[in-house]
């Protein structure tokens, strides 16, 4: 892997790139700032994401129509995540950081000053380009603070940043009157509140890495698992993570438990997501995909014949988040099992981007569903969704091996939304080229 140097003008000051006292401490410390920062950045993005499925309701927005709101976010999110990479070699992490957090802070007001689908669809796209960039950026920071004894940890240390702040957002909701302006101006302050400390204790500009090229095509050769699991996974998370509060709302879920129930999904990630992941270090990890695929499909049709709003149905959520979002970690991980080190990030970018479609499609497809037949067609297709990829990996299963557990590299956790960048953390800590067999 080749690496271009950052522009000297983004330079810190000499001792903090010279082995300055912040690289010299545990990185877990010099990452405070960053992770601190992220927690605060997705504690506004969080709440803005429930505070607009709420709204849409109350100012009257079609179903459909907030499907496509709701989409924008993850299409923005597609389009970011390159065009980030491509500023930060121009301009530095520090600047683009900058500049993106404030744009997805005015983006939250702008929410509150025009009222339309059209308005909420656009903002909702340029904070989705923001928060991709931002994503690059911190993932680009850990990976040039992380040592080999500690990438593992501070990637665990971000996704509980990342998940942590989401939660959080959600009980936000309980701060004010969500029928007024003052929930934007809560979520803006937030954001721009995330810049403080990313830019007084950023220890270094990291370098841009430019990694091996892999065609996409080859990438579904080679392990076409992965790229369809990506895709359904995505499917599923981009209904769970854009329709939950229109859902919610629909359901008339008592305003008391709607943080709760919001919030469960989110824990239940945060919780599952190592018991998942250490089971697949030890048994066949497409196994463990397909079991786990499986309890997210029953636990979602158990769900569409719950009471809304009960706490049986909270633990259920609870359930529901602790299965669909671990599934993207061990896609993941699972690609990296087949494929050389050299080629992790340019694969993890191409299942980036098969995610994203995935979560555009999912709220476009869903929220007319919900429209035509009642609001539990939000479970019924998630229920759906996994039915599809337990019955592909059961159709791959027929006709191709498992990839021998010794011989799978270290599962790692990954935030709901990651972007390819945090391959790297796979791809430094264990595990030896492959890239020689079919999934």
């Amino acid at each position: 892997m080749t690496e271009t140097p950052t522009s000297p003008s983004d330079d810190l000051d000499d001792e903090s790139i010279e082995g300055g006292p912040l690289l010299d401490h545990d990185p877990t410390v010099a990452a405070r700032g960053l992770l601190v920062g992220i927690a605060l950045l997705m504690a506004g993005n969080g709440l803005q994401g429930s505070l607009l499925g709420v709204r849409t309701e109350s100012e009257g927005f079609s179903l459909t129509a907030t499907g496509i709101v709701m989409a924008c976010y993850f299409a923005g999110f597609l389009f970011g995540s390159r065009s980030a990479e491509r500023l930060l070699v121009q301009v530095g992490h520090i600047r683009v950081f900058a500049a993106l957090a404030s744009s997805a802070s005015a983006a939250v007001l702008l929410h509150s000053i025009f009222i339309s689908p059209f308005s909420w669809g656009l903002m909702r796209f340029v904070t989705g380009t923001c928060m991709a960039g931002l994503y690059v950026v911190a993932e680009s920071w850990l990976n040039d603070m992380a040592t080999n004894a500690t990438r593992g940890r501070l990637l665990s240390a971000y996704m509980v940043a990342t998940m942590g702040g989401l939660t959080a957002g959600q009980f936000l909701l309980e701060v004010a009157d969500p029928e007024g302006f003052e929930l934007f101006v809560l979520s803006s302050i937030l954001v721009s509140a995330s810049l403080l400390p990313v830019t007084l204790s950023a220890s270094s500009t990291p370098p841009a890495a430019v990694p091996e090229p892999l065609p996409f095509r080859e990438l579904a050769r080679n392990v076409p698992t992965g790229v369809i699991s990506a895709f359904w996974v995505g499917t599923a998370a981009g209904v769970l993570m854009g329709l939950g509060a229109v859902y919610a709302v629909a359901a008339d879920i008592p305003d008391s438990r709607l943080p709760t129930f919001l919030a469960a999904p989110l824990v239940g990630s945060v919780v599952l997501q190592y018991p998942i992941g250490w089971l697949s270090d030890r048994i066949s990890r497409r196994t463990v995909m397909w079991w786990v695929a499986l309890s997210a499909s029953a636990v979602a049709l158990a769900l569409a014949l719950t009471p809304a709003g009960s706490w049986f149905a909270i633990c259920l959520m609870f359930l529901l988040g602790g299965t669909v979002f671990p599934l993207y970690s061990l896609t993941i991980a699972y690609t990296a099992d087949w494929l050389p080190i050299s080629q992790l990030t340019a694969a993890s970018a191409s299942l980036v981007r098969v995610n994203g479609i995935g979560a555009v499609c999912g709220p476009l497809l869903v929220a007319p569903l919900m429209s035509v037949g009642s609001p539990a067609m939000f479970f019924w297709a998630m229920a759906a969704t996994h039915g599809v990829l337990v019955g592909y990996i059961s159709w791959r299963v027929l006709f191709r091996d498992a990839l021998p557990a010794d011989r799978q590299r270290a599962f790692v956790a990954y935030p709901a939304r990651a972007s390819a960048v945090a391959a790297n953390l796979i791809g430094r800590r264990r595990g030896t080229p492959y890239g020689d067999s079919l999934d």
